[in-house]
């Protein structure tokens, strides 16, 4: 059981911004950067383009419901009797990503942009951090006010800010669009502005130090099947999938990327690496794995703790999900077919504990190998138990390695170990001891 991807309302600003540049307020502004990504070049899921720009396409775009149209958090605010939302095709656009001549800690976005009534337009940003992993999407925060003119008519309006949690050399944007047949929303340019980073976020940057340890929670798995069906990232769900959907899409990684992956091990011991594809299951606003200064809804929820797991367990918001629906189970991340049946043998819903493995501060090296999937294996040898899989395009935290050329092992995790030919890009790294 999962709900997918919706999207936050755009609320643009009163005055209409010119399509050229702004003049710099001030020196600090005139040190910002300011770029158009290509919307061609973009890494296409429900949108297509049209005459130089992009447009929803609703026969390829996934149903989702879109957010609330007064803000955040607006379905927790209306408690459990409020209406369910409407089901809506959801479209995304993951742009390429820009390096910056000095690090930004704020990214401002405008679009220019057609939006017909019932449509929506939003910028999601991220970084990459200091470890080479990324951030996760942050939605732009919108301005406060109603749609105006200039959006209607194709003029720029606002998509708000984002605010990134520490400084970052190298940012991309991510566009979502929802809207139905007959009103899809066009966007013919996106232009971001990166402003440099305050001296506070420049000097807690300069602390580091402190490996920051990985994110993980005991939370209730259910099995997401749907073949033959698309993710929220427009992957085509095949038999025995490699995927995990969780209910943000924050943590959505872009298709056939492991910008995201997690690690879910079962009750029997078994574990599995894999990429979030996909979004749910029942909420799509909620990062449960974040404090609740961040959590993007239901921040007055312990962390850790989903919640359609506090829904059903505690009756939370009346027992219901953020869309009004009684939830049937306390679900907290869906799994694909591959990673269910194959890699943790389970046969029923269980509770399961989930690595949020992009929250810690260890490199991460990705999976890359033909069959789909590489057996985990308990001890660094040929023919040792198999107790998990990692997916193809998943990624791992490479510990250290065994033995060199064909025949070397890495070790990534306690007593899991795969073949270093599965992981060919994993870089330099240092000699295990005493694992074997």
């Amino acid at each position: 059981m999962r709900t997918r991807l919706r999207t936050a309302l755009l609320l643009a600003i009163a005055g209409v911004l010119t399509a050229g540049t702004v003049a710099p307020a001030s020196a600090s502004e005139a040190s910002a950067s300011t770029w158009s990504p290509d919307l061609s070049r973009g890494e296409a899921a429900g949108v297509t383009m049209r005459a130089g720009a992009a447009e929803l396409d609703p026969q390829q775009a996934h149903l989702a419901p879109q957010d609330a149209t007064t803000g955040a958090g607006a379905m927790a605010e209306g408690g459990p009797d409020a209406a369910p939302a409407a089901m809506v095709p959801t479209g995304l656009l993951t742009l390429d990503p820009q390096t910056l001549d000095r690090p930004t800690d704020r990214v401002e976005s405008a679009l220019v942009a057609d939006l017909p009534p019932g449509s929506t337009a939003t910028v999601d940003v991220r970084g990459r951090r200091a470890t080479g992993n990324w951030t996760e999407w942050i939605p732009a925060t919108p301005v406060t006010g109603t749609a105006t003119e200039g959006a209607a008519t194709g003029g720029a309006v606002s998509a708000g800010t984002v605010e990134l949690p520490e400084p970052a050399t190298e940012v991309q944007s991510r566009l979502v669009l929802t809207g139905s047949p007959g009103a899809e929303p066009r966007v013919r340019d996106v232009r971001l502005t990166a402003h440099p980073a305050s001296a506070s976020s420049m000097t807690e940057a300069r602390k580091g130090g402190a490996e920051g340890a990985v994110l993980s929670y005991r939370v209730f798995a259910t099995r997401e099947g749907l073949v033959g069906g698309t993710t929220a990232n427009g992957h085509q769900i095949v038999e025995r999938d490699h995927f995990v959907a969780l209910p943000s899409r924050r943590a959505l990684s872009p298709r056939n990327t492991s910008d995201y992956s997690v690690k879910v091990c079962a009750p029997n011991g078994r574990c599995a690496f894999a990429p979030v594809w996909d979004i749910g299951p029942w909420n799509t606003r909620d990062d449960y794995w974040n404090p609740g200064s961040v959590r993007q809804e239901w921040g007055n929820l312990p962390q850790g703790v989903p919640q359609a797991q506090a829904a059903y367990r505690d009756n939370f918001n009346g027992g219901k999900d953020q869309f009004g629906r009684r939830v049937a189970n306390p679900a907290g991340i869906d799994l694909g077919d591959g990673v269910f049946w194959d890699a943790l043998g389970l046969t029923d819903n269980s509770m399961v504990t989930v690595d949020y493995l992009w929250t810690g501060s260890v490199r991460l090296s990705k999976v890359s190998i033909e069959s789909g999937a590489v057996d985990v294996l308990a001890a660094p040898r040929a023919g040792a138990e198999v107790v998990g899989i990692a997916a193809d395009r998943a990624d791992v935290p490479v510990r250290c390695a065994l033995g060199s050329g064909p025949g070397s092992w890495l070790q990534i995790g306690d007593g899991q170990f795969v073949t270093a030919g599965a992981v060919p890009n994993a870089g330099p790294i240092e000699a295990c001891t005493g694992a074997g």
